[in-house]
């Protein structure tokens, strides 16, 4: 099955159940994965008939700003990301971005396209990206034959669908900074879970991309940012970010109109003469 990358991407064949023939160079190479590999990448529960399967899924490399795949593109295939950084985003009709998402190691996305056969959203590298591609039928083919893989794909794709319910909920109910400081404590979250540190990492994303996904302005996200390293919550220097005071940023609800926001201008009182 050939894979439906976008124009800028390398096509490449996925393996079926043959494919550990002939391919052992390739398999040392870190260019393939087996099902009980990317089990352990989407942090499912391991079956003892996983390491039995024969089926091998292939990796991709992407450069930073090419796309996994693109609005309206058919749907075939899911994606793992195995290194790397992304964003998937909606285009509206006056062509603006909205951010859905920041797909890092360990997540499984393109499921967009599961109900209409075709991808809603595009998936771009914000970094150099290694991602594995996931045939969608040979992945319910094995859900058939192992009923427990079934269900822990599906477990997988709920915890996507409540992560993006979370945001919503958020972008409903949060001020600016608390939304910007959740952000952070979620971004934290993830890297401590792929264990790297969790109170010093680098912004992949632009302060434009984090406002599109939070639904703020660039220029709310900047000034929330230099609030948050003025009052010490976070040290911030460029896309580089050292959490200071975790428990405050999981607790925020609003800073002070005096540190959050610009004060207004006070009106010039007339003078005597003018009077």
């Amino acid at each position: 099955m050939l894979a439906h990358l976008s124009d800028n991407a390398s096509p490449s064949i996925i393996a079926g159940t043959n494919a550990r023939v002939g391919f052992d160079a390739q398999r040392n190479g870190k260019l393939w994965s087996n099902l009980k590999e990317i089990c352990e990448l989407l942090q499912l529960p391991a079956f003892a008939s996983a390491a039995d399967e024969e089926v091998l899924f292939q990796h991709v490399q992407f450069k930073a700003g090419q796309r996994i795949h693109t609005i309206g593109q058919p749907f075939d295939m899911l994606y793992i990301v195995n290194s790397g950084f992304l964003k998937t985003a909606l285009i509206d009709e006056a062509g603006n971005e909205h951010v859905l998402g920041f797909p890092m190691r360990g997540d499984l996305f393109g499921m967009d396209g599961i109900h209409s056969k075709y991808h809603t959203c595009e998936a771009a590298a914000l970094t150099s990206c290694d991602i594995i591609l996931v045939p969608f039928k040979t992945l319910a083919a094995l859900g058939r034959k192992h009923a427990e893989l079934e269900i822990a794909i599906f477990s997988a794709m709920s915890r996507e669908l409540v992560r993006e319910q979370a945001m919503v909920s958020m972008l409903g109910s949060l001020s600016s900074e608390a939304r910007v400081a959740r952000f952070l404590v979620n971004l934290s979250d993830r890297f401590a879970r792929m264990g790297y540190s969790g109170k010093q990492f680098n912004l992949r994303m632009t302060r434009q991309e984090i406002g599109s996904y939070l639904g703020l302005t660039l220029e709310t996200v900047s000034r929330t940012f230099s609030a948050f390293n003025k009052i010490g919550l976070i040290a911030i220097d460029q896309r580089a970010v050292e959490i200071r005071d975790l428990h405050a940023l999981k607790t925020l609800r609003r800073l002070p109109p005096s540190i959050g926001r610009p004060k207004a201008a006070r009106p010039t009182q007339p003078s005597a003469e003018a009077a």
